[in-house]
């Protein structure tokens, strides 16, 4: 997680999107770190979709079973989705989906948890994950005076 913060940070200075980032981790090896760069004129440039992509051009397939990913903050639905769809087993992530729509986040509101319920996704979810320093991420880009908000 502490990698994903890190990478996440790299946006306060590049302004290529907001305060998120990602990390995947097979078998203990870092298979890709990403950040948003939505503002990069692709809407679906989250952090989660950019790690799957970076993991999976590593490794040759779309299939991440056995990985895990770490995400700053709760993925929203499309992550979720391209998380399910990847086969990735275990979300583990920082702040939730509520944290950053308080910050002008234009967040869908349906939580990770109601997203595996109605699924029936077999995905395993850990929140709260250094919770304060996913917070402080946030709160940090908040006060930042030329942020862009999408």
């Amino acid at each position: 997680m502490r990698l994903a913060l890190k990478e996440a940070r790299k946006n306060f200075k590049s302004s290529d999107g907001g305060p998120f980032g990602a990390c995947i981790v097979k078998n203990g090896v870092v298979l890709s770190l990403a950040r948003n760069t939505v503002l990069k004129n692709d809407a679906t440039c989250h952090a989660e979709i950019n790690a799957i992509r970076l993991a999976s051009r590593r490794l040759k397939t779309f299939d991440l079973t056995g990985a895990v990913i770490y995400s700053t903050t709760e993925p929203c639905p499309m992550c979720f989705a391209a998380i399910h769809w990847s086969r990735i087993g275990k979300v583990i992530y920082g702040t939730g989906i509520k944290d950053a729509a308080e910050i002008g986040f234009n967040e869908i509101k349906i939580s990770n948890r109601v997203l595996k319920k109605l699924g029936k996704v077999p995905l395993r979810l850990a929140s709260g994950f250094l919770y304060d320093e996913c917070r402080k991420l946030l709160k940090d880009w908040d006060k930042l005076p030329n942020k862009r908000l999408y």
